[in-house]
């Protein structure tokens, strides 16, 4: 049980934000063990420490609560990916922080990853929209970014963000499901320098 659940058994009233965060990371942990269909709302509330009235005063039903902690991984995975192209001006650094980004986010919470990636509620559309916002968010990102240091038009640009992103994903996921015995630095790099060979070679930088 987490510190927040025991302050909770004390009587100690979180604020709104706080007891939010807990009911999700709660969540987080029923859903990853049992999946969606055989989690029970009285499990998460259990789990942490909290009533079920307390429960569904943040969350009418188990979908909001999913729907609301996927959307919190989706959140994390685009801001990871926004840090990677702001963290320098230098694309050759650029793109390996990007891949990075990906690969970062699917082997530090296996259960983030499979939510975004691998949901088994992609018939609902909330769902599918937030699936489908990891993708293009990412894309979107990466094509501003292109656009404003190659020059390419914005169909271009799109084009080789989708095949980054795509690229950047896929390899992630095989490698943390089939591959872990090579290092993810060595993964990051082996991605990256395909990309990199790509696009730096392909769409230098635009003088001026």
């Amino acid at each position: 049980m987490t510190e927040m659940a025991r302050l909770q058994q004390r009587g100690v009233r979180l604020p709104r934000t706080e007891r939010r965060a807990q009911l999700l990371t709660a969540a987080q942990r029923v859903f990853a063990e049992n999946g969606y269909h055989a989690a029970a709302m009285d499990e998460i509330a259990e789990e942490a420490g909290v009533s079920k009235p307390v429960l569904y005063q943040h969350f009418p039903g188990k979908l909001d609560l999913y729907i609301a902690l996927l959307e919190s991984h989706v959140d994390d995975l685009v801001s990871r990916v926004k840090g990677a192209l702001d963290s320098t001006t230098d694309n050759r650094q650029r793109v390996p922080a990007t891949v990075g980004a990906f690969f970062d986010f699917v082997s530090e919470d296996a259960g983030a990853f499979r939510m975004v990636f691998e949901s088994d509620l992609r018939g609902e559309p909330a769902v599918q929209e937030a699936v489908d916002r990891a993708t293009s968010a990412s894309v979107e990102a990466i094509t501003e970014t292109i656009t404003a240091d190659a020059g390419l038009d914005d169909h271009k640009a799109r084009l080789l963000a989708v095949g980054l992103v795509g690229m950047s994903q896929v390899s992630a996921r095989y490698w943390l499901q089939h591959n872990q015995a090579m290092s993810q630095e060595e993964a990051v790099a082996l991605t990256a320098n395909l990309a990199w060979r790509g696009i730096g070679g392909g769409f230098p930088l635009k003088d001026g």
